[in-house]
């Protein structure tokens, strides 16, 4: 199955529509499922050193971010997100939320980027585009993408509709998975020159995870 990127329903909606309230929410079910949340912490919890700074790219509702500081990986003011949508009221206070397009102002200085449910979204010229203008200061990136197998589209599917999910979050789960990853390719197409090293899997639950090191 090739690669396919083509825009996703929610992305059309109004933040407060009733449908894209009801698709964010579904979600954080996705997530469960897919263990990508617990995976990311793991990972901050094994790779971050005191003083770094985290920032989410595409951090939507704020929910990763809300949980690395309960998980107290860092402080307040060393969280950073990235997203188009405007700042959640539950937002941290001392947490930074940078609202715009990632392509159009520099990313911010933090030492990890983490991304989840995201990268998909773009095309292979716009994740070389983003390869290029990482921060100096960038040493880690942890992403969690669709794995693009075509067994996890059939399960998607059973998991939709065992669970409820509204249309918007079945339509977009397809496009998701057949916008997403198989083995290294997310880090492949960044375009990263050497010495940016990876390590990258998919898992059963239909995630295509990336450690990416510099």
């Amino acid at each position: 199955m090739n690669r396919l990127v083509q825009p996703e329903m929610l992305d059309a909606l109004a933040e407060d529509d009733p449908d894209a309230v009801q698709s964010r929410h579904d979600l954080l079910k996705v997530n469960w499922i897919m263990g990508n949340h617990r995976w990311m912490l793991r990972q901050l919890r094994l790779e971050h050193r005191p003083g770094e700074s985290i920032c989410e790219l595409g951090a939507g509702d704020g929910a990763l971010g809300r949980k690395i500081l309960a998980a107290g990986i860092c402080r307040e003011s060393e969280l950073h997100a990235v997203d188009l949508a405007p700042q959640p009221d539950d937002w941290p206070q001392k947490a930074v939320w940078h609202r715009g397009d990632l392509f159009a102002t520099p990313l911010p200085d933090c030492e990890i980027l983490v991304a989840n449910l995201f990268l998909h979204h773009f095309t292979p010229e716009q994740l070389e585009l983003l390869g290029s203008r990482l921060p100096t200061a960038t040493r880690l990136i942890l992403a969690a993408e669709p794995a693009r197998y075509r067994i996890h589209q059939y399960s998607g599917r059973l998991f939709c509709a065992l669970t409820g999910l509204n249309h918007v979050t079945r339509y977009d789960m397809q496009i998701c998975i057949r916008a997403g990853f198989r083995g290294d390719e997310l880090p492949r197409s960044l375009l990263l020159p050497a010495p940016w090293l990876w390590q990258a899997r998919d898992t059963l639950s239909g995630a295509n995870r990336s450690v990416i090191r510099r």
